[in-house]
């Protein structure tokens, strides 16, 4: 009874949000437009953007700040959650808003490896960043190398694993990508136990085990089908944690000496036996679908539980990469159909 009450309220309040989502029939239409300014005065007339847009001169903004408009919608209704939780449910949206801080993390180093001298501005996520953040995005933007960058996030949880990298070979952004992901996917792992009890638990360990197992089935076979690496080396990419894929299907589908051994292997797991059609040129349109049909199954199931706020999350940041998808398609050019065949990959 406890968690149904302390849930319900939030509940009501992510289901109206939940509505205000785009739909299928209004990708449609904004696969048929001609310019991207056409897209913004579109979404202006939206439940989910109009309070939020209302104010934007469409006519004025280039490619770069809409899309930075529209990642700072997530943000916005983020911070909409919060505001509405109690302080059990707040304790899984901080732990999901590191996702956010890696984010920004990338994006800097991303410019620092460029090269290009440019500063990455980031102003509009500043008041957002310093309610839920100890980041200082005014420094990490203005980095200029990679040790300025590391060194500007002591006091920090990033600074440590960041830190060791580079120590014995010369990194690439992959491995600092690599290594904040990595960070993050064992953090939630470890801590999922001292925050969570009972549906909670249960469903987090759902979810973000499959995220897991199926984001490590993903980087094996691109490891090998792709760049050729060596077992060692994937290893060392591999999230830790392990879910339904045991260590040694780990092991045996890391050492398979060539794809029809990778996919015999494959065959083998829980994974296959839930998705008879899984192949290894399938994994990334896999991995899609069974988080958004475990999140979508789940919250219908137990919308009292932390399920129900993982579960928006991730419809309103795919709702960006579909929109963003849509704009740089329009930008490009591309016929409807071609645009409405994009969107749909993400």
């Amino acid at each position: 009874m406890g968690t149904l009450l302390s849930y319900s309220g939030l509940s009501t309040k992510i289901r109206a949000m939940q509505s205000r989502l785009m739909t299928e029939k209004q990708y449609q239409e904004i696969a048929q437009m001609e310019s991207v300014t056409q897209v913004v005065a579109y979404l202006k007339r939206q439940p989910g953007f109009a309070k939020l847009w209302a104010d934007l001169d469409e006519s004025s903004l280039h490619r770069g700040e809409i899309e930075k408009l529209l990642t700072h919608t997530i943000h916005q209704n983020f911070a909409k959650i919060y505001r509405f939780a109690n302080p059990s449910q707040r304790t899984f949206m901080n732990l999901y808003f590191k996702r956010y801080e890696i984010a920004v993390m990338k994006d800097c180093l991303r410019k620092i490896f460029d090269g290009s001298g440019d500063g990455l501005d980031l102003s509009l996520f500043q008041d957002f960043f310093d309610k839920h953040s100890k980041l200082n995005l005014e420094k990490l933007t203005k980095s200029a190398t990679v040790e300025e960058f590391v060194s500007n996030l002591k006091g920090t949880e990033y600074y440590a694993p960041l830190s060791r990298i580079g120590q014995e070979y010369h990194p690439l952004l992959f491995d600092y990508g690599m290594a904040l992901d990595q960070y993050y996917f064992a953090n939630i792992w470890r801590m999922k136990d001292k925050l969570f009890k009972k549906r909670d638990l249960e469903e987090i360990i759902k979810a973000y085990g499959n995220k897991f197992d199926m984001l490590n089935l993903q980087w094996i076979y691109r490891s090998k089908k792709y760049y050729h690496m060596a077992p060692a080396d994937i290893y060392a990419l591999l999230s830790p944690v392990r879910y339904k894929l045991s260590t040694k299907e780990i092991t045996e589908l890391v050492e398979a000496v060539d794809e029809e051994e990778f996919r015999r292997v494959l065959d083998t797991t829980a994974y296959k036996k839930h998705y008879p059609e899984l192949t290894p040129d399938k994994l990334e349109e896999y991995y899609n679908f069974s988080m958004r049909t475990i999140l979508e199954t789940e919250a219908r199931k137990y919308p009292h539980s932390v399920i129900m706020i993982y579960s928006y999350f991730y419809h309103k940041e795919h709702e960006v990469d579909r929109l963003t998808t849509a704009i740089e398609c329009i930008r490009y050019g591309l016929a409807p159909a071609e645009t409405l065949e994009y969107i749909h990959r993400n």
